[in-house]
């Protein structure tokens, strides 16, 4: 492989002064090549045939290894002795054109013109005012004292390469001048490519953040007082939401004053007619509770009746508070209203006992039939009624049902009878429900209970 001089004096070989003939020769010889590559061999030059192949792309000049343009006193004449034209690029003849007048053997290695013939300018984009790359000014050359022609081809844009651009190259150089504002920084993405699908759909429909709210300035003493007053509720919101209250309490006390009538006095009753009963019998164990007259509220006597699973204790009396409010049955046995006792060979036994409430023993009063067993027990003995007739509703004056020959209830001469009395209908106290029953057998406690309780 041949070496090339970088000069063109002082070399010996087949490269050296005046194997090209008069000096400056050599120079001349590259100065006309298109492509270092394709240098020929030493002889005359030849042009290559015209062709499309050999033609130059647009824009693109066929660049020398040397520049005489900026060689200083240049012997050549012709056009490098003229004047530098300021802002005309000097034109370099295409491959197979015209040939420049050659300078003289001072011509220097210029790489900055070679690099710029063969690769296009290589100075930065115009700045964002502009529209487009396209109408941006082309950069003057760097000056050269050496001559220029007097006229010059319009150079190439500043971002051409070879002369041919891509729809990428295109899109790249012109997006940093189409833009009004700079681009928002993406947020990174891992993941798969779902997500990062889904991330670049988010950004891409960003909203931007709603302005933060500006603190109000400070009211006065007096807007705050006429706020403070349009704050308040007027008198009709205030009556309305105290009458509202009193209803609600109103409802609330009516609903425990229901739940205690109909549940916690039955729950006290029976709990104080357990505890009667059971201090009956434990008299009656110890010999007390002769038969006789008993004070008003003592209980004496225990009465049966196996239909209902009636088992409650028979107190003198027929006062609430004392008797039937404690879950008892009061004996008629004041006044004019005083009726007989079991025991008596004649008579009505008359007692009183609450439907509904208060331990309610005759809660189911009504559902008794004739011949069912009612069996009162006492100290000495067992009584046994059957049960004969029945008055659905009377008024509560009508104490003709009490007498020694009930009124209405189909007895017609003296006898042992008994009757039960209640309120009616249930809940209220209008009305008085009364049952009749004849006793049917006496039975000393000697002997053991009668069948009614057995069975």
């Amino acid at each position: 492989m041949t070496t090339r001089p970088e000069d063109g004096t002082g070399l010996q070989g087949p490269y050296a002064q005046g194997t090209y003939g008069a000096d400056g020769a050599f120079v001349a010889a590259v100065d006309g090549l298109a492509d270092p590559l394709n240098d020929p061999l030493p002889g005359p030059r030849q042009d290559p045939p015209p062709g499309p192949l050999n033609d130059p792309l647009p824009g693109q000049h066929a660049s020398p290894w040397f520049r005489s343009e900026t060689v200083q006193g240049n012997s050549g004449g012709g056009a490098r002795d003229a004047a530098p034209v300021e802002g005309a690029v000097p034109p370099t003849p295409a491959y197979g054109g015209p040939q420049q007048p050659q300078g003289g053997p001072s011509e220097w290695y210029d790489p900055e013109g070679y690099r710029r013939d063969w690769y296009g300018s290589q100075q930065a984009p115009a700045p964002p005012a502009a529209p487009s790359p396209a109408s941006s000014p082309v950069p003057s050359p760097v000056s050269s004292p050496g001559p220029s022609p007097a006229a010059a081809p319009a150079p190439a844009p500043a971002d051409e390469t070879l002369g041919l651009r891509t729809a990428d190259t295109r899109r790249i150089v012109a997006e940093p001048y189409e833009r009004s504002e700079p681009a928002e920084e993406a947020e990174p993405v891992t993941g798969g490519r779902a997500e990062r699908r889904r991330a670049a759909k988010g950004r891409g429909g960003r909203r931007p953040a709603p302005a933060a709210a500006t603190p109000s300035a400070p009211m006065s003493r007096m807007e705050a007082r006429r706020a403070a007053k349009a704050a308040r509720d007027s008198p009709a919101v205030v009556a309305s939401r105290a009458v509202g209250e009193i209803f609600i309490s109103l409802g609330v006390l009516m609903l425990l004053f229901v739940t205690y009538q109909l549940w916690w006095t039955n729950v006290r009753a029976e709990q104080i007619a357990g505890q009667e009963k059971s201090k009956i019998q434990e008299e009656w164990a110890k010999g007390a509770g002769k038969p006789g007259v008993f004070a008003p509220g003592q209980g004496f006597a225990i009465m049966h009746i196996p239909k209902l699973d009636v088992v409650v204790p028979i107190a003198e009396g027929i006062s609430n508070e004392k008797v039937l409010d404690r879950g008892m049955l009061g004996h008629y046995g004041e006044g004019k209203l005083k009726t007989a006792m079991p025991e008596d060979k004649q008579g009505n036994f008359a007692v009183a006992g609450h439907r509904n409430t208060h331990g309610e023993p005759f809660r189911y009063v009504n559902k008794l039939s004739p011949g069912d067993p009612i069996v009162v027990e006492t100290r000495d003995a067992y009584y046994t009624y059957e049960m004969t007739s029945v008055l659905p509703s009377t008024v509560p004056s009508n104490i003709s049902v009490i007498e020694p020959i009930p009124v209405g209830s189909g007895f017609t001469k003296p006898g042992r009878y008994i009757t039960l009395t209640t309120c009616t209908p249930e809940f209220t106290s209008t009305y008085r429900l009364i049952v009749w029953g004849k006793m049917v057998d006496e039975r000393p406690r000697s002997e053991g209970k009668p069948k009614a309780l057995v069975g």
